[in-house]
């Protein structure tokens, strides 16, 4: 049973549900062996049966009642304060009641008393503990993310594509307006690729390349594009649409703020990315070959993946919220309650769990950015050994051209003559982000351990299957089941060299896995404040929804 607490000035007493409803019942009085403090009871409190006082302070798992103390034998305060944790309520009252002195017992209102300061009811009572309801919103918010969340899951598949490809460097310009319509007549045509030809891909790689093979690697980048800015469109409509009615849940317009601007700041890291590998600098480094560079291409996919986690999570809990306020779910019967009261250090040990796969998870997904930008699959095309060993040998690990770093240092001296002073620095840490042998085995090691943590995951939810619900023990069982396939794309893109479809699809599963443990998260959260209160004004016939 879920202790609950009293709290009364600076004492607390933990206590049972049962417990409290004895003391409550005892004209409020708290025993005085666990506590020597007296607490003036409301008249309306004293006159209602102990289930209905509960019922002002539910769904809270957890009652903390404040109330002015005084020591025994001293007059008390007119003053008694009630306040619901969470957030729920916070009502002050002023009880103009004027007590008995100590030695003598209590003597009951006088009918002028009554007739000043009349006893307010436990419904008005009630009503003084329910604050204003706050909108909520409705489920179509939910859905509305959901599209967007589709969307972003998309243009992560196409620029894998873009990339697998090697159409990401095509477009050599940012017009983020004027860019929105393609080439429309052959002058423009030849206008693009006359951009593509001065490029450093095409001067290395490409010189035999004609006009339509450029078209087709244009409208590949082009297309990655203008995903981008329908999903921005997309965001800004509705979101304004649902902003001006008041149909947001307070908090939520805050965070699809922050969303809007990771999105912003998502295309102008795109376009940041692109611009590395369009530097000239590159012709003449030795052994170079023009890409990317693979910190940016990280970062881009880890904003992606961030804005399409955050943007899963909420589409969850405003659906979650909408279900629980008409009586729909696991969570509106108390499922929730239930599972939390009957086993609070299994569900606890669970979510912990849940959420640290899920960052592995994540983790592992930028890693196998460094893999592509590197083109790190390209090498050890074997599984689970590299070149005969399970470790590749120290020397290939750590290579002294990727630990080397030279700094070039500009100076002036007295006549204001130049001098340059190169230094070099010993940094092996950059083999863990420049060396695709080590890239390629750091992956293949995160991978691995991700794949066992899932399975871990998997296999504590078919322990806890008494106390976890039904959809808690499915969405564990999907995250094993895309933690399997995932495995299996990953090895069949290394073994067959990294074919477009297989890799493309390589890094899809990557987004359902991770689609898959951010549910598990949302399950085991508890429904929003706004969403319990809302049910709570339904159950009493306030408002209907």
């Amino acid at each position: 049973m879920s202790p609950l607490i009293l709290r009364i000035g600076c004492r607390t007493l933990h206590t049972s549900r049962p417990t409290l409803l004895r003391n409550i019942s005892n004209l409020g009085a708290v025993p005085k062996p666990a506590v020597p403090f007296t607490v003036p009871a409301h008249p309306a409190i004293r006159a209602s049966s102990p289930s209905r006082i509960l019922s002002l302070f539910r769904p809270s798992p957890k009652l903390r009642f404040f109330a002015t103390s005084f020591p025994l034998g001293v007059r008390p305060l007119p003053e008694a304060y009630f306040t619901v944790t969470r957030g729920l309520a916070t009502v002050a009252r002023t009880h103009p009641s004027q007590p008995p002195p100590p030695s003598s017992p209590s003597p009951s209102p006088s009918p002028s008393s009554n007739s000043s300061n009349p006893t307010p009811s436990a419904e008005q009572v009630e009503e003084e503990v329910s604050p204003p309801l706050q909108p909520l919103s409705p489920a179509s918010v939910g859905y509305w993310l959901f599209l967007l969340a589709a969307l972003s899951f998309s243009i992560i598949t196409v620029g894998g594509v873009t990339r697998l490809t090697e159409s990401g460097l095509s477009i050599t310009e940012w017009r983020p307006v004027t860019g929105t319509l393609p080439p429309m007549s052959d002058e423009a045509w030849d206008e693009e690729f006359r951009k593509y030809r001065s490029t450093p891909e095409y001067k290395m790689l490409n010189t035999n390349i004609t006009l339509e093979a450029f078209k087709r690697i244009y409208y590949m980048e082009y297309s990655h594009r203008l995903l981008g800015r329908f999903i921005g469109l997309v965001l800004l409509v509705p979101f304004g649409y649902y902003l001006a009615r008041h149909k947001l849940t307070p908090g939520l317009p805050s965070k699809l703020l922050a969303l809007t601007v990771l999105l912003g700041a998502q295309g102008a890291l795109g376009w940041y990315m692109v611009a590395s590998g369009l530097e000239d600098e590159i012709l003449h480094t030795p052994g170079a070959v023009p890409r990317v560079s693979q910190y940016r291409l990280a970062a881009h996919l880890g904003a992606a993946l961030v804005f399409y986690a955050g943007l899963v999570l909420m589409g969850l809990s405003v659906l979650r919220d909408a279900a629980y306020v008409k009586g729909k779910g696991w969570r509106a019967d108390g499922g929730w309650e239930r599972a939390w009261a009957a086993a609070p250090a299994q569900m606890r040990q669970f979510r912990l769990a849940t959420y640290a796969v899920a960052a592995l998870v994540f983790v592992t997904a930028l890693s196998g950015a460094f893999v592509a930008g590197l083109d790190a699959g390209l090498i050890y095309n074997e599984f689970p050994l590299m070149g005969g060993r399970l470790i590749p040998p120290g020397e290939e690990l750590v290579r002294p051209e990727f630990s080397q770093v030279r700094i070039k240092h500009t100076r002036k001296d007295s006549n204001g003559a130049q001098s340059v002073h190169i230094e070099e620095l010993d940094q092996p840490w950059r083999n863990i982000f420049e060396n695709p042998t080590t890239v390629q085995f750091d992956h293949r090691a995160l991978a691995v351990t991700a794949y066992v943590a899932v399975g871990a995951l998997h296999f504590l939810a078919l322990r806890f299957r008494k106390v976890l619900p039904l959809h808690a023990r499915r969405l564990a069982g999907w995250s094993f089941g895309f933690a399997n396939l995932q495995v299996a794309l990953g090895i069949s893109t290394l073994i067959y060299l990294v074919p477009v479809e297989l890799a493309a699809a390589h890094q899809a599963g990557s987004v359902c896995l991770l689609t898959a443990l951010l549910a598990l998260m949302a399950v085991l959260r508890r429904p929003g404040k706004w969403g319990i209160l809302w049910r709570e004004a339904v159950k009493r016939g306030q408002v209907r929804r």
